[in-house]
């Protein structure tokens, strides 16, 4: 009965039902942007309990898995999507881009977010990623005027275009060699021992899901789309979308290849390193606030990727925890920046940030716990994040790419204190604007996320994610 699959695909029901009638209202109202973008964070919010509240199953012949994990991230990812609501419409209507296609294309990138981490099989995992994927690719670029958005928009498609052809071309290859698009048959034809074919049809799919998550040497996109884009959408860029491909990855590695754990796991680690090498190293140079946050999100997505590289449920549990931490404070971060100007003109440099304890003390100490988090600084969110990581490597043996991610956390706090002897020591350049309301709300409330708040949550947010992690195929 098409009744009972459907009750597994509810939350996509909701968002995808909820767009076409936005996008209707939006057609013929055009000048209702409020209302859309209101009725847009009431229909994440549904999906988000919808997700909650759905039984566990499979669906569509096992195309879409409704479990523990998939619950979990699907939450998370709808939350993410409607706090970046708020935050960007109000940024876009102060520059005279008043629009209601913003709202829609978030619900859009939410549904294909949503089928990613529900993902069963090859064909939905294509769909999820590139249904997300073009609706980032437009949002990138919804700055019309602003040339620096533009190219942002272009440069994101053309090399998005490059790593969905290694998708496609490493699922093609997992296809023909196992037989099967269902990720349950694919582990079945890759046992113990995958053959070759399988293995390079892998390492394809892994380097396309690489592109989307910002890890190194497939990063090249992300200082110059993070820079060019508006900043509100730059925040949703940082968040929910990692979190949906992280998700994704460990549904391919854990669901159908757990059995060569031992393979993919050498080419996880490599690319983890590589990544907070770049993270780090690169961050050191930065002058622009959004590309170094560019550069930090790469050097994370080296943290995530190790704890998953562990191939253990306990290195899956370690990555949902940190992703879910890093999404709030990446969002907080960017929240800030969009909170602050001068004149009418963005700040976004580290020079522009000079005496903002004096002009913004509320927003300075907000980007001051963003930046401890960061760099890993106990007590706050991203200290736990990078235990969790660190832990689940070092108990799966990982003693040598433990101490190399430490080191480069250690370089990398070069920038983050950098940031925050400027805000705090240096002379102002001048008063800056009143910040908007929405986006200093949001960064307050997040950066209280971080601190104290977090060591509350995790009480309930570890459980959660160790519950999510078992869903996986990996012990």
């Amino acid at each position: 009965m098409i009744s009972a699959h459907l009750a597994y695909a509810y939350p996509e029901l909701i968002l995808a039902v909820g767009a076409l009638a936005l996008l209707v209202v939006g057609a013929f109202m055009p000048k209702q942007t409020g209302l859309v973008g209101g009725a847009s964070v009431l229909v994440l919010l549904a999906a988000a309990v919808a997700s909650a509240t759905q039984p566990f199953g499979v669906a569509f012949s096992g195309g879409l898995i409704s479990d523990a994990a998939a619950t979990f991230s699907k939450v998370a990812i709808y939350v993410a999507s409607a706090v970046a609501i708020p935050l960007g419409q109000p940024w876009f209507e102060r520059r005279g881009v008043k629009n209601f296609e913003y709202p829609v294309l978030i619900l859009l990138a939410a549904l294909g977010m949503g089928m990613m981490a529900s993902s069963g099989d090859l064909i939905s995992l294509y769909v999820g990623v590139e249904l997300h994927s073009l609706a980032l690719y437009v949002m990138a670029a919804m700055h019309r005027d602003n040339a620096k958005a533009s190219e942002a928009g272009l440069k994101y498609f053309v090399l998005g275009a490059l790593s969905s052809g290694l998708l496609l071309y490493g699922a093609s290859l997992i296809y023909g060699f196992a037989g099967s698009t269902l990720f349950s048959e694919i582990a079945a034809a890759a046992g113990n021992e995958a053959n070759t074919g399988l293995l390079f049809g892998l390492v394809f799919v892994i380097c396309g899901l690489a592109f989307k998550v910002s890890a190194a040497p497939f990063h090249m996109w992300t200082p110059d789309v993070y820079e060019g884009a508006p900043t509100p959408v730059v925040a949703f860029f940082a968040a929910a979308p990692k979190l949906a491909a992280m998700v994704l990855f460990a549904r391919v590695l854990g669901d159908a290849f757990a059995g060569a754990a031992g393979q993919w796991q050498q080419v996880l680690v490599a690319i983890a390193l590589i990544s907070v090498a770049v993270g780090a190293f690169a961050g050191l140079v930065q002058k622009n606030l959004k590309r170094l946050w560019a550069y930090s999100s790469i050097a994370n997505v080296g943290y995530a990727l190790l704890g998953l590289a562990s191939g253990t449920s306990d290195g899956v549990q370690a990555m949902l925890v940190f992703m879910v931490l890093y999404m709030i404070d990446v969002t907080g971060f960017f929240a800030c920046l969009a909170a602050l100007s001068r004149q009418g003109r963005s700040m976004e440099t580290v020079e522009d940030m000079a005496g903002l304890i004096k002009e913004q003390p509320g927003i300075a100490l907000a980007m001051t716990v963003f930046s401890l988090s960061a760099l890993g600084l106990p007590p706050f969110s991203g200290f736990f994040g990078k235990v969790f990581v660190f832990k689940a490597a070092l108990d799966a043996g990982l003693w040598g790419p433990a101490v190399i991610g430490l080191v480069g956390s250690v370089v990398a706090a070069f920038y983050y204190l950098r940031l925050i002897k400027v805000m705090w020591f240096d002379g102002s350049t001048g008063a800056t604007d009143k910040p908007p309301f929405e986006a200093k709300a949001i960064a307050i409330v997040t950066a209280l996320f971080a601190f104290p708040v977090v060591i509350l949550a995790l009480g309930w947010l570890d459980p959660l994610a160790e519950r999510a992690a078992h869903a996986f195929g990996l012990a």
